[in-house]
């Protein structure tokens, strides 16, 4: 049985932050909303209580049944309004800070005695996000660390109980991780044998458990989520799995082509759809990103869906579905927010049990497990590439000759950052077709054709971005590649927007 520690989500924006730290330390850990503990699961060795954007006063406050968690007997700590919550819980009382402390601050006191701040050193960096204080605690309480602002930055309960009300899982605190590992290693007692290796042989076995002999159909886009999927698969069902690759024409330049020969290389059984045709017909004229987007969206579960009633005897669908999809597909109050992003609709339509072999991982260990099955580099680190394709990169209606030009000038861009050695330094890349004209002069003649821009962005999980900070060199070789090789295009530009406020993609 796999060892585990429960994240209890109190609406923190940074509650998936503590569960990837926690996988960074090789411990196996699982995120649930504050009233959806696992009661009977004997796997836990210990909770953690995630922040939250409410005050614990206030009356739409997420509280969870403390007494029941704490009879469990088992190593608990609360992060910011996790540790409020528990200090209030017992009798303490939290207050309204003189001053909202945001952002930097240095630990003046550190009990070093204490398990969970065994290492840390005073004048340590921690970052504070909260309006209200804890200003009293039980005699049973002991604090164990002060910054110069807030006396106790962090205590410890009876019953192996610690709070801190800063936040250790972000990146800026210097001594996070040490309060992390202290806890889930040292006072939780995690063995740190969670990796890619051992989740590759607990998962294969469990889908042969899981799908016997029935057969499974997995819809690929070329991106690493459902190429890893489909290998993994693969490893466990073998000739039972059939993958398909469907070209809605908005594919990058030779795309298809180049994914299907990376997919005959990993031995998958791979049926490849041309249907690029029926896409551009449907989309001629649509120039609404939304009705674009929808086009493109039901045009793929027709195609997917026909070629799916080819095969006999599918009882299963595959999805590359990841844990930020099923973190974020349902809020804490059980509202749903966004619905998956890989294939919606298709397991109703098709009346399919759904299988999700990623279900439970991050982006980053989805290409630790790509790695240790020994998949393609290339395909490991593939940038995010949006399901519509270019059709959401061509502002305005889209033509077999805009695609042409957008995948041209595409192709200079990503080929241009791999040369330079830039695309592992950034997270997506792209170039927009914007539906303007400008004059330019081409040797001596006048010319009146299209202008591009270029978008690169650096993150690490696309909920926020910022502009990446390409060389001009590498800038001014881009544009005189597309100006000079793409037949329509005579300027381009780079977008310098960040987001918020802007998005990553145009549409």
């Amino acid at each position: 049985m796999q060892e585990k520690i429960i994240i209890l989500d109190f609406g923190s924006q940074t509650t998936q932050l503590i569960g990837r730290r926690i996988r960074e330390l090789n411990i196996y850990c699982e995120i649930v909303p504050y009233n959806k503990y696992p009661f009977g699961d004997e796997s836990v060795i210990g909770i953690i209580l995630s922040g939250s954007p409410f005050s614990v006063y206030d009356e739409k406050a997420f509280r969870a049944d403390l007494p029941a968690l704490r009879a469990l007997g088992l190593p608990m700590l609360g992060i910011c309004y996790g540790a409020q919550f528990i200090a209030l819980e017992a009798g303490g009382s939290v207050e309204p800070a003189p001053t909202r402390e945001y952002g930097r601050a240095r630990l003046s006191y550190v009990d070093g005695g204490d398990p969970l701040m065994k290492g840390v050193d005073t004048g340590a960096q921690v970052w504070m996000s909260h309006g209200d204080t804890i200003t009293s605690v039980p005699d049973t309480f002991r604090i164990v660390a002060s910054t110069e602002e807030v006396r106790m930055a962090a205590y410890a309960a009876p019953d192996n109980t610690w709070g801190v009300q800063f936040h250790p899982e972000v990146y800026h605190s210097e001594c996070g991780m040490q309060i992390l590992r202290n806890f889930a290693v040292g006072i939780c007692g995690a063995h740190q044998d969670w990796s890619a290796a051992s989740f590759i042989d607990s998962t294969v076995e469990a889908l042969r458990e899981q799908l016997g002999d029935d057969k499974v159909v997995l819809g690929l886009s070329g991106g690493v989520d459902s190429s890893v999927a489909a290998v993994l698969l693969n490893r466990a069902i073998g000739a039972n799995l059939t993958c398909i690759f469907v070209d809605h024409g908005m594919l990058r330049k030779d795309e298809f082509k180049n994914v299907l020969a990376d997919y005959e290389c990993l031995g998958l059984n791979v049926v490849g759809v041309d249907a690029s045709a029926e896409f551009f017909k449907e989309l001629e004229g649509v120039t609404d990103p939304e009705r674009k987007r929808k086009i493109i969206g039901k045009g793929f579960i027709d195609v997917f869906d026909r070629e799916a009633h080819k095969i006999k005897d599918v009882k299963w669908l595959a999805q590359g579905t990841i844990y930020p999809d099923c973190i974020e597909s349902l809020s804490i109050t059980g509202t749903v927010i966004k619905s998956h992003h890989n294939v919606g609709g298709l397991p109703e339509k098709m009346n399919l049990r759904l299988c999700e072999p990623l279900r439970l991982l991050f982006k980053d260990e989805v290409r630790a497990v790509g790695r240790e099955l020994g998949m393609p580099e290339h395909l490991i680190t593939r940038h995010p590439f949006p399901g519509p394709g270019l059709a959401v990169r061509i502002l305005g209606d889209i033509t077999p000759e805009k695609v042409r030009i957008l995948q041209e000038a595409d192709h200079i861009f990503i080929q241009g950052l791999r040369d330079w050695g830039l695309y592992d330094k950034v997270w997506q890349a792209g170039v927009i077709l914007l539906p303007v004209q400008s004059v330019g002069v081409m040797g001596d003649e006048r010319t009146y054709e299209r202008a591009v821009a270029l978008r690169a962005v650096t993150s690490t999980d696309a909920m926020t971005a910022d502009w990446a900070h390409l060389p001009y060199d590498f800038l001014a070789e881009v544009s005189n590649k597309i100006i000079r090789g793409v037949r329509g295009v005579n300027r381009v530009t780079y977008d310098i927007s960040s987001k918020p406020p802007a998005t990553i993609e145009w549409e």
